[in-house]
């Protein structure tokens, strides 16, 4: 078992779907996080309805509702996440990154921690 690491993922919601349809989407991708992928959700935002560059393809679509999330998890589960999303309809765009400059503050914070040396009773004479 690898050691977790930080990623960081975007979706994009259809904008035809209903508002409490949207907010369970994201919700279910949450749950996925946590589950399927074994993570820690470090930050969940939801960025709202926002414009797309261009017009989508096959749905035609300008808008989407964005999520978007940075949490740990283990690498070898991650790609079940991009499975997952191809078989969602509800999202129709989504990508995901490992966040290395996460890792390294994270680590940097790890290594400022020192830890004093206990008093002896000889030093606490003097």
């Amino acid at each position: 078992m690898a050691k977790a690491r930080y990623y960081e993922t975007m979706i994009i919601v259809r904008p035809d779907l209903a508002e409490e349809a949207r907010n369970e989407v994201v919700d279910k991708v949450k749950g996925w996080i946590e589950e399927k992928v074994g993570g820690t959700i470090e930050t969940a935002e939801r960025w709202g309805m926002r414009k797309l560059a261009y017009r989508t393809q096959k749905t035609n679509f300008t808008e989407g509702d964005y999520a978007y999330f940075i949490y740990k998890g283990e690498p070898e589960k991650v790609n079940v996440l991009d499975d997952l999303f191809h078989i969602t309809a509800e999202v129709f765009r989504h990508q995901t990154f490992r966040r290395e400059d996460l890792e390294k503050k994270a680590k940097k914070k790890e290594s400022n921690i020192t830890v004093e040396a206990p008093v002896t009773s000889e030093e606490s004479a003097e």
